[in-house]
């Protein structure tokens, strides 16, 4: 009886719960419904409006992120739009944790610049990368934000930039590592090693020596942080799922190879700190931060997101650079031509030629468009704000905590955005540095630094890197070789999107005759 009994209201006890369950559900969907009314807007057009849907399109996206198939799975979601609102839909997985995912540049604008206040990091993303970059630039909002960026600013400033010594030191070292001409070599492995020496020279004043050193434990364990942490990002409420261990020793390692030299710099002291100037080729970006600050974890949360913004951006677009032009041999016989012509086949650039090698420019404004370094991004929901729709048409209700995932991979790609196809304008999925001869792209078409109060501080570092290294090559080779099958190459979204097969090329030198 006792059995029975007890059976019987655990029965109840069960139905009850469920009951109240679904009860509290449908009241708190009702409320976000309610607040999307009172903002004014609508709905966007929805993927998934319960949990088990919208559990299947995160998991699906995990693993479309895992394949190299991001872009065509980022690209999908939009079979769900409209005419009023095509390029922008939600996913609503509980009823206060929604999803809007964007390719629309008025969007993008939107968050970056126009609604600039509405719109930052937010809570969830700042815990969810706090352990990688904590509370540095690019996870904070507001005040945080604001010093962050304080900080930063000074050390890319142009007299700081147009000194190029760093980077002939380090495309020097690179050069040496080329094999003999006709033999196969991933560049993009070398970019990395390169990009790394050159980032930790400028940032600490001591290298971590990738290029002579290609085992290194640092950069392994750099390169499994940010994988780990794309997908924890990518799976959004199920990164709980997903297993840190890797993530956490690679931290761990990470910690271990900055914080020495941290305590270098705060054993200097205050006067001797000052004493040291920006035209002083030993102070560096650590010193110039330790200035304002004796805060340890401020110091290693600045210097980690730098690092990451400086290695990876640049060596992923160079990487894509050399893919591009592998294969198409008179776009890179044209490039040496102007290279050449401007600097000779040995003198080393000034900052000025950089700048005056038009086709050079083209050259990396068009791998940017076809491939941005951060492929994908998002911005939280700081108040109740919406996002216009097509003309005539009532916006999208955001509301405060919503999660907005933008993609400027997928809207540089889009085909309405380009005039049509004609002899000046090849198709935009082509790629073709001769289109910025006669084009320029609308605003917001065209952000590969994002944009607004936001946009890269250190977008001339990174593009005068860029445009140095590759003329030291290419004054160097006169031809290039694709050794693999270029079709096959895939887009690896990580943090920063690059090749997935590396970059195998063979180099040839200039016949003498």
């Amino acid at each position: 009886m006792l059995a029975q009994v007890s059976s019987t209201h655990i029965a109840i006890a069960s139905v009850l719960s469920l009951a109240c369950a679904l009860v509290y559900y449908v009241v708190q969907l009702t409320r976000h419904e309610l607040k999307i009314r009172r903002i004014g807007g609508v709905r966007a057009p929805r993927l998934a409006s319960n949990p088990l849907a919208a559990a299947a399109w995160f998991f699906d996206t995990g693993r479309a992120l895992m394949r190299n198939e991001m872009l065509e799975q980022y690209n999908s979601f939009f079979s769900a739009g409209t005419l009023e609102c095509p390029n922008l839909i939600e996913l609503q997985i509980f009823p206060q944790e929604r999803y809007l995912f964007t390719r629309d540049p008025e969007h993008i604008k939107a968050v970056l610049a126009t609604q600039f206040a509405d719109f930052g990091k937010g809570p969830r993303f700042h815990d969810l990368w706090r352990p990688f970059l904590g509370d540095s630039i690019f996870t904070t909002d507001g005040q945080l934000w604001h010093d962050s960026r304080s900080l930063i600013r000074p050390m890319f400033v142009k007299d700081r930039v147009s000194d190029l010594a760093t980077f002939e030191k380090w495309t020097s070292t690179l050069l040496t590592k080329l094999p003999s001409p006709g033999e196969t070599v991933d560049i993009m492995d070398l970019l990395y090693r390169m990009t790394l020496d050159v980032t930790t020279d400028f940032l600490l004043g001591a290298s971590v020596g990738s290029l002579n050193n290609p085992q290194s434990e640092f950069a392994k364990a750099f390169n499994d942080v940010q994988s780990i942490q794309m997908l924890l990002t990518a799976v959004g409420p199920f990164e709980v799922l997903i297993p840190r261990r890797r993530y956490n020793e690679g931290i761990q390692v990470i910690d271990r190879f900055i914080m020495p030299y941290i305590e270098q710099a705060l054993a200097l002291p205050q006067e001797e700190l000052e004493k040291l100037s920006n035209s002083d080729r030993h102070f560096t970006f650590l010193h110039n931060i330790t200035r304002y600050t004796r805060n340890r974890q401020v110091l290693r949360d600045q210097i980690i997101a730098v690092l990451l913004a400086g290695r990876d951006t640049t060596a992923a677009t160079l990487s894509w650079a050399f893919y591009e032009l592998s294969h198409y041999p008179e776009k890179f016989k044209k490039l040496r031509g102007e290279v050449i012509s401007s600097v000779g086949r040995t003198r080393a650039p000034t900052y000025e030629d950089l700048k005056d090698m038009a086709y050079l420019r083209h050259t990396l404004n068009e791998t940017l468009r076809l491939y941005p370094s951060v492929p994908y991004n998002l911005r939280g929901a700081l108040e109740d704000t919406t996002l216009p729709t097509t003309p005539g048409h009532p916006p999208v209700s955001v509301v405060k905590g919503d999660i907005v995932f933008y993609s400027t991979l997928a809207m540089q790609r889009l085909k309405e955005l380009y005039p049509p196809v004609s002899e000046k304008f090849a198709d935009p999925a082509l790629f073709s540095p001769e289109r910025w001869e006669h084009w320029t792209p609308k605003p917001w078409q065209y952000v590969p630094f994002n944009g607004g109060p936001r946009i890269c501080v250190g977008q001339n570092f990174a593009m005068t890197e860029m445009a140095y290294c590759m003329v030291r090559i290419i004054q160097k080779y006169d031809r290039i070789e694709y050794r693999g099958d270029w079709y096959a190459q895939q887009h690896e979204a990580e943090v920063v999107g690059k090749p997935s097969q590396g970059v195998k090329i063979a180099l040839y030198e200039e016949s003498v005759i």
